[in-house]
C-alpha cells in the first residue's frame, strides 16, 4: 500500500516516522532528513530513494550499516541543471535582472552608451569546481563560447575527456586567481563546506563571477555578500543556500547577486523523469533487484 503526502510543506519529523512505521520504502526529497534516529525509530525500512543527485540529507553510513539501501537520480538531471547554472552565468555577468528591473520601473528613457555596462563571457575562462557529470556538462557548454576551461575534482578526468572537454585539471588556489568564471557543482562533504570562503572570494579577480548550483553550504553566505558589497569579485548566480529556504538578508539587497529559489533541475521533464527514477529505485529494491541507481557507501567513503 502507498502512503502519499501530497502536500508542498515536508511532513513533520514526528509525522514522518508516524507515517513509516511498518513501512519499507521510502521515497523522499532532500527537504526531509534521514538521520539515525529517524533510521532507528522505523527498522522495517529497507530502501529509502532521494528523488535528488545528492543524498547530503541521508545518513549514508548509518543506513547502511542497518542493511537500508540509498539510491538518487543521476544522469536524468544533468543537462537542466546545467542549462540553468549556464543561465545564472549568462545573467549575472550580462546584468539581466537590472536589467528587467530597470525597465519595468520606468528607468528606460533612451539608449545610453555606458547602461548597464557587463562582462564578456566568449573566449573568458571557465572553473569549474567539481567535475562530474554536470562540471562536464558545463565544459561542453564552454566549448560554444570558445572559452578556456579548468577544472577542479579529487578525481582526474581521463586524458580523452580533458581533450575533448579541452579541459585543465588544476588546483583550487590557481584555479581561483585565474577564471573569470568560477561555477560550483561539488558535492556537500565535511571538506567543501565553506569551500568558497573570504579568503577564497579574495584570491579571485575583482571582475570575476561566481556561481553556485551545488549545495548552499559550500559557500559562506556572509563572506559571499561582504565580498559582493565591497567588490572583491563583480556578482554572483546562486540557485542554493546555505539554510535554506533562510537567505542572508545582504545577498538580497544586492544588485550584482541573481538569487533563485533551487530551481536547476526544475523542469517539467527532468522532474518527471527524477520522480520515476526513484520509484524504479524503490520498487526494485522492495523485489529483490538491484536498484537502478544506488549511492555507493564505498564510494562515498573514499571522496
Amino acid at each position: 500500500m502507498v502512503d502519499l503526502h501530497e502536500a508542498d510543506k515536508p511532513l513533520g519529523r514526528t509525522e514522518l516516522i508516524a507515517r513509516l512505521k511498518g513501512r519499507q520504502g521510502l521515497v523522499c526529497l532532500i527537504t526531509d532528513a534521514i538521520d539515525a534516529p529517524l533510521l532507528a525509530a522505523c527498522p522495517d525500512l529497507k530502501v529509502v530513494a532521494n528523488v535528488a543527485v545528492g543524498f547530503n540529507n541521508i545518513d549514508v553510513v548509518e543506513a547502511t550499516k542497518r542493511g537500508v539501501v540509498i539510491t538518487n537520480t543521476p544522469d536524468v538531471l544533468t543537462e537542466t541543471t546545467a542549462d540553468f547554472a549556464w543561465t545564472l552565468l549568462m545573467a549575472t555577468a550580462r546584468r539581466v535582472v537590472e536589467a528587467d528591473r530597470y525597465v519595468r520601473e520606468g528607468k528606460f528613457k533612451q539608449w545610453e552608451f555606458m547602461l548597464l555596462l557587463g562582462g564578456d563571457i566568449h573566449g573568458k575562462t571557465l572553473g569549474i569546481i567539481g567535475f562530474g557529470r554536470i562540471g562536464r556538462a558545463m565544459a561542453r557548454r564552454a566549448r560554444g563560447f570558445d572559452m578556456r576551461v579548468l577544472y577542479q575534482d579529487a578525481v582526474a578526468a581521463n586524458p580523452a575527456t580533458e581533450r575533448e572537454l579541452l579541459a585543465t585539471r588544476t588546483d583550487t588556489a590557481t584555479l581561483l586567481r585565474e577564471s573569470d568564471f568560477v561555477t560550483l557543482h561539488t558535492p556537500l562533504l565535511p571538506e567543501t563546506q565553506h569551500l568558497i570562503n573570504a579568503e577564497s572570494l579574495k584570491t579571485m579577480k575583482k571582475t570575476a563571477y561566481l556561481v553556485n548550483a551545488s549545495r548552499g553550504p559550500v559557500v559562506d553566505e556572509a563572506a559571499l555578500a561582504q565580498a559582493l558589497k565591497e567588490g572583491w569579485i563583480a556578482g554572483a548566480g546562486i540557485d542554493v543556500f546555505e539554510r535554506e529556504p533562510e537567505v542572508h538578508p545582504a545577498l538580497r539587497g544586492l544588485p550584482n547577486a541573481v538569487l533563485a529559489p533551487h530551481i536547476a533541475s526544475a523542469s517539467s521533464d527532468t522532474r518527471l523523469k527524477m520522480a520515476n527514477l526513484a520509484v524504479d529505485n524503490c520498487l526494485a529494491v522492495l523485489e529483490g533487484n538491484t536498484p537502478p541507481t544506488p549511492v555507493n557507501p564505498e564510494v562515498l567513503a573514499r571522496r
